[in-house]
């Protein structure tokens, strides 16, 4: 039966024109190469599978004839491996991608992005099993995912990690040599990974799509060198040279200090794609003018973060304010809003970039952060509070600072035995699972009735609204008059 599998792959591999038709005995003999076979017969029949039931049927096979060992990401590396041998050389991906450019920018990112899911680094099957939700807010429509794409930590991997040689290469999972890496129990395999050059300020940087895809065609940009993140003028021109080059994307950068940074700020890189978020939907709710940039369209986003919103025809006058507004924010304090530039020589204030191109005109959303911390909130004072951490305790990065909440796996099955409690009273605090939540459930007790058919829309629901919570947790000035009078200070302080 595994010569059928081998068959369907291949098969796959021809439709999806990964190879051509005259590879398929080349083909054939590099996946029983893999699959640690000597001898093939192709079959009478071949099985009609999808891709993962494919991959999943040769996998299984392998594990049983003791080729790798069983466990998550034995598989995983495995399965990449096996797409590998079907994938590309980077040279053609590239040749493809410029001649798709010639077409359209368009056409160019359409291709890549459908390319990046037939190879499976993009896992369709495991994508689609992301629990997705959108919930009205006063704020607009805000996203909400429980993210079940990223595969599970192996305890056995991670046993086997530990007593494995260690290594540096590559540096991160961001570096370009990732391209074509086999992996290893604690590196994801990339033998299916292809990136295309881009220059961008004149530097030599790299486009790739997120494996995750947490939003449609979720691309990461990053640069060809193994250097950290840092927000400065360099950083806003990076940012509109790739839109001025793929006008339909929005790109934008996590903050370059932890808490309210990303997760690898050891590597500078942007996230993008093409997708609508509730924040670029968000109105300005209060114009202002910064003087010397009259020409510049500016203001406040109604937003439960801080935002300056700014637009202009001329990128390299959107560049020169940005670089001002972000000096004028890193050296500023007012005590009186708890903003304080540093504490004992560590600098707290930095920027949340975004650009975009709308109608003629390019525009930025600087969103102002800071990651001073107390002994009431040694987490952050603008992050997440406790009493939301049963929901959100993860940094604010870029994705949720613009309104989509990616969510930890582990509410899909607790927001489960949440409802199952909810719905037959049972007792709130009966498992370790739901005993977090139980102080919320027991307040969203007082003003609802739950029954089997309502408690999921409630529970998601109410999970948005935690969320927008979350954004006004992590936004330096409040959505009050006093937050505002506030902003507005900082703002006249930009000269």
């Amino acid at each position: 039966m595994v010569n059928g599998y081998i068959a369907a792959l291949a098969d796959y591999a021809v439709a999806k024109g990964l190879i051509e038709e005259a590879d398929r005995p080349w083909a054939v003999n590099r996946l029983l190469e893999t699959m640690g076979l000597s001898s093939y017969e192709a079959p009478e029949t071949v099985p009609q599978a999808s891709l993962e039931e494919i991959l999943t049927a040769l996998v299984n096979d392998a594990v049983a004839r003791g080729v790798i060992e069983d466990g998550i990401a034995s598989r995983d590396l495995f399965d990449t491996k096996l797409m590998g041998v079907l994938t590309p050389r980077p040279s053609q991906v590239i040749a493809r991608f410029h001649e798709k450019m010639a077409e359209s920018r368009e056409a160019a990112t359409d291709w890549f992005y459908c390319f990046c899911q037939d190879t499976d680094y993009i896992r369709r099957y495991r994508i689609a099993r992301d629990v997705k939700w959108v919930t009205a807010t006063e704020f607009g429509d805000l996203d909400i995912t429980i993210n079940l794409s990223k595969p599970e930590k192996d305890p056995r991997a991670i046993a086997a990690a530990r007593s494995a040689a260690q290594t540096s290469y590559p540096k991160c999972q961001l570096c370009r040599e990732n391209e074509g890496y086999a992996g290893r129990l604690d590196h994801p395999a990339r033998q299916n990974h292809r990136i295309i050059p881009v220059t961008i300020d004149g530097q030599d940087w790299f486009f790739q799509y997120s494996p995750y895809v947490y939003y449609n065609e979720h691309c990461i940009v990053f640069n060809g060198k193994h250097v950290p993140m840092k927000i400065d003028r360099s950083a806003f021109r990076k940012l509109l040279d790739f839109v001025i080059q793929f006008p339909h994307y929005f790109v934008g950068s996590n903050a370059d200090l932890p808490i309210v940074g990303g997760s690898i700020l050891s590597h500078d890189h942007f996230q993008g794609g093409r997708y609508t978020f509730a924040m670029e939907k968000a109105p300005v709710e209060q114009t202002v003018t910064f003087p010397g940039y009259e020409d510049v369209e500016a203001g406040i986003v109604r937003w439960p973060m801080s935002v300056i919103r700014i637009r202009c025809a001329d990128d390299k006058r959107l560049v020169d304010l940005a670089e001002k507004i972000l000096t004028a924010w890193r050296g500023y304090s007012d005590p009186d809003a708890f903003i304080f530039a540093e504490t004992d020589g560590e600098p707290h204030n930095t920027i949340t970039p975004i650009a975009r191109k709308r109608g003629d005109k390019y525009e930025l959303d600087l969103v102002l952060r800071n990651n001073i911390t107390t002994e009431e909130f040694p987490l952050g004072v603008f992050h997440p509070h406790p009493e939301l951490h049963h929901i959100k305790k993860e940094n604010i990065g870029l994705i949720e600072v613009m309104g989509l909440a990616v969510l930890p796996s582990r509410l899909k099955n607790e927001l489960k035995e949440l409802a199952d409690a909810l719905v037959s009273g049972g007792d709130l605090r009966g498992s370790d699972a739901i005993a977090k939540h139980a102080d919320w459930a027991e307040e969203l007790k007082t003003r609802y009735t739950f029954t089997a058919d309502n408690v999921e829309g409630i529970l998601q629901d109410e999970v948005g609204k935690v969320f927008a919570r979350v954004l006004q947790d992590a936004g330096v000035y409040k959505c009050t008059p006093e937050g505002r009078t506030a902003f507005q200070k900082f703002i006249a302080s930009v000269q």
